[in-house]
């Protein structure tokens, strides 16, 4: 663990998938992009769901909560879930705390493997994870999520997000702001609409939990952008903005999908903008 302003800060481990190589990594080359993260014999990569857990000022704050346990055996098989690696009430137990004690979780959008673990199965009856909890989503991507076009379909479930639109557990955020002392809100609408990055900061330096504007560290590199995205070409721009902003401000950077690395840092090369010194959280600083 490691200490940022008021906060205690906890890596978060809620399983592995294994998504499309090709889609993960969109126009580039499968030679390229597998000396980076190989894949396996259905091209698929080995993807880590890496969420992140602030303990202070009063608040047990979890930004992101993986896909859960709700799926099927096909699911499971279609994704190549591996919860044996880790899962979320395992991986809040080792830290210390259980569901019960969360009391805000940052959705920094509403895929499957991002949100999940919001919700669970009880018998018949679907509930929320975290009963003491206050949800914060973008109003935006709130109301994009509820009515999904064709292409994200997929990646939104009603299990997920039904039990949170009845509930009084909800709190849908207008835009950039800080969302608790030292905890801000960057959006981005390359990936998906509004989608939120969540920005740490305090005496020792800066901490910005990238989602899925940077879902690995291989994917700092320009056109290397998901098919995923809804619009490739804003992803293009955002990414590099972000990347020349929290170069020039020494920003650390944490990340969600990627199967090794959990912190790095950035440094200018001759090809751009890259990782350096990659590390565990408890290394921050």
């Amino acid at each position: 663990m490691s200490k940022l302003g008021p906060y205690t800060l906890h890596t978060i481990e809620t399983g592995r998938l294994g998504l499309d190589g090709g889609a993960m990594f969109g126009i580039i080359p499968k030679p390229l992009w597998e000396r980076r993260i190989p894949a396996d014999e259905q091209n698929r990569i080995p993807l880590n769901m890496r969420c992140l857990l602030l303990e202070g000022d009063g608040r047990v704050i979890l930004i992101d909560n993986g896909l859960g346990d709700k799926y099927d055996e096909k699911f499971k098989s279609i994704y190549a879930i591996d919860h044996e690696h880790s899962n979320l009430h395992g991986s809040l137990d080792a830290a210390g705390f259980s569901a019960a004690d969360v009391t805000d979780v940052i959705l920094t959008h509403l895929h499957f493997d991002h949100c999940g673990g919001s919700t669970r199965r009880d018998g018949d009856r679907l509930e929320l994870t975290f009963p003491n909890a206050t949800y914060h989503v973008q109003e935006d991507h709130w109301h994009w999520a509820r009515n999904p076009n064709a292409r994200e379909r997929g990646s939104f479930f009603e299990e997920n997000l039904g039990p949170l639109a009845v509930s009084d557990q909800l709190h849908l955020v207008d835009g950039e702001q800080e969302l608790f002392p030292g905890v801000s809100l960057l959006t981005v609408n390359g990936h998906t609409e509004a989608q939120q990055m969540v920005k740490i900061s305090g005496a020792e330096g800066t901490l910005v939990f990238v989602a899925d504007l940077l879902p690995t560290s291989a994917h700092l590199r320009a056109p290397w952008i998901m098919a995923y995205d809804v619009r490739p070409l804003v992803t293009l721009r955002e990414k590099q903005d972000f990347l020349e902003k929290a170069l020039a401000e020494g920003w650390h950077l944490f990340f969600e999908h990627d199967p090794q690395v959990a912190v790095a840092s950035l440094q200018q090369t001759p090809k751009g903008i890259d990782v350096v010194d990659p590390r565990s959280l408890s290394k921050l600083f």
